[in-house]
């Protein structure tokens, strides 16, 4: 068959983020099928995706919706009038069926599959288009396949992939020339699950509760495929590049070992690292450590079911810094239990950290299939049957997401490293101006104070 695979995600703050999903949906139906991979950040307008279309005359036709909104308080965006757009331009080009797949899809597939009208879909990991389309093929019915979806049976979760990892890497095609003409940063993934109970994630959901590890020397060889292909920069994606503190330092060592030399950066946990962890990291060529920090109360750490607490906080930034990396960390202020001391703490707390740069979100986004959710019904936030596309953001009852903007902006005094949300357009015509001028990576290091 004729795969078409569309990447719909449009969202270009605080940096274009490369589709690395369909890589892997690519590689799993390479050897029985033509795949194509479109991007729709390539493209100038939809013209571009329906002459493509034409051109490619596909069978079946993928799309994968990254993102449902862009979970940001101030300055809140959903996409699935976006999407309904696409679906039509789609519709007016091929009558070919279209398979919805993702992540945002993952967390809402009943929702968008009547949203969108779609003929199927994939829960979970894209993967699994490769036992839709033997069905499809043979005739056979698809109900029966594990995380195969369609508008008239119901959506369940399946156990995760447990096939082997394939990403295709087509140096020729024009959305990876795309992103290495805007900052030159490709994603690398080291494993898939996540063992933490985060309150408000999804990453359990969608990848499962539990870790699976890709071999570190095969990561090693993508990654330096990445660099031959003309890569500046690489973002690990997984949860948590630390979740798993051997395999990680490993990961580091096949870096070294393997020539990797481009710089390269990922999210932390800010948990406890054996001696010499950042060090090792730094020496493989990580520059970027982002922390997902959410808060420096212990009170409130411990209501987002954090593993760590601040006191580990302090001593995972310390230890980066020490190693010479640049450092971010991530808060997400405003949800259960915060009120006036407990954002006092953090706020006082925040001071403390020297050398890097501080992202500031106000309120958290409700997600289905998350502990949030569950309590946020629990405590008539919203109900059981409400409409959650659009984007809704928990609020604590002692503490307004106003007002916490208020203390943070007062506290930030003009500071630049200080930053509310991602940033909104205006941070996006930056960084893609930095881009133009030959800037790679991710850029924020330029705020540290």
């Amino acid at each position: 068959m004729r795969v078409l695979l569309v990447s719909a995600n449009t969202l270009m703050a605080p940096y274009p983020v490369y589709p690395l999903g369909l890589d892997y949906v690519a590689g799993a139906i390479r050897t029985k099928h033509s795949v194509k991979i479109a991007d729709v950040n390539d493209f100038d307008d939809y013209n571009d995706l329906c002459g493509v279309i034409r051109d490619f005359k596909p069978d079946i036709i993928g799309l994968s919706l990254r993102n449902v909104d862009n979970t940001d308080t101030t300055d809140s965006r959903g996409f699935i009038g976006i999407y309904q757009n696409l679906v039509e331009v789609i519709r007016k080009s091929s009558d070919a069926p279209i398979v919805l797949g993702g992540s945002g899809f993952t967390i809402f597939p009943t929702e968008m599959m009547a949203a969108l009208q779609a003929d199927y879909g994939i829960i979970g990991e894209g993967e699994r288009l490769a036992l839709l389309l033997d069905a499809l093929e043979a005739q056979e019915k698809v109900f029966d396949i594990p995380g195969v979806i369609t508008r008239d049976n119901q959506a369940f979760l399946p156990e995760p992939w447990d096939a082997s990892f394939g990403r295709l890497i087509d140096q020729d095609n024009s959305h990876l020339k795309f992103y290495l003409q805007k900052g030159g940063m490709l994603n690398l993934q080291t494993k898939r699950g996540c063992n933490f109970k985060c309150i408000y994630c999804t990453y359990p959901h969608i990848e499962g509760k539990n870790l699976r590890l890709i071999p570190p020397a095969e990561i090693a060889e993508t990654a330096l495929r990445l660099q031959h292909c003309g890569a500046k920069y690489l973002f690990v994606t997984d949860s948590a590049f630390n979740a798993d503190y051997s395999h990680s330092m490993a990961v580091a060592r096949e870096f070294i070992k393997h020539g990797v030399s481009i710089p390269w950066g990922s999210f932390f946990a800010p948990t406890r690292a054996p001696e010499g962890y950042f060090q090792l990291l730094a020496d493989a060529g990580l520059t970027h450590v982002e922390f997902g920090t959410e808060s420096l109360s212990d009170k409130i750490l411990a209501s987002y079911r954090k593993p760590f607490s601040t006191k580990h906080v302090f001593e995972a930034h310390g230890n980066a810094v020490r190693a010479g990396l640049y450092v971010a960390h991530y808060f997400l202020l405003g949800g259960p239990g915060e009120n006036r001391d407990t954002l006092s703490e953090t706020l006082i707390n925040v001071d403390k950290l020297e050398k890097t740069v501080l992202f500031f979100f106000c309120g958290i986004r409700i997600y289905p299939h998350t502990a949030l959710y569950d309590l946020a019904v629990e405590t008539g936030q919203i109900s059981d049957t409400q409409d959650l596309l659009e984007p809704v953001f928990y609020q604590s009852e002692f503490i307004s997401s106003e007002e916490i903007v208020k203390r943070v902006q007062h506290q930030a005094n003009g500071r630049m490293n200080w930053v509310i949300g991602a940033g909104g357009d205006e941070t996006a015509r930056i960084v893609a101006g930095m881009y133009a001028r030959g800037h790679s990576g991710p850029l924020w290091e330029y705020l540290i104070q």
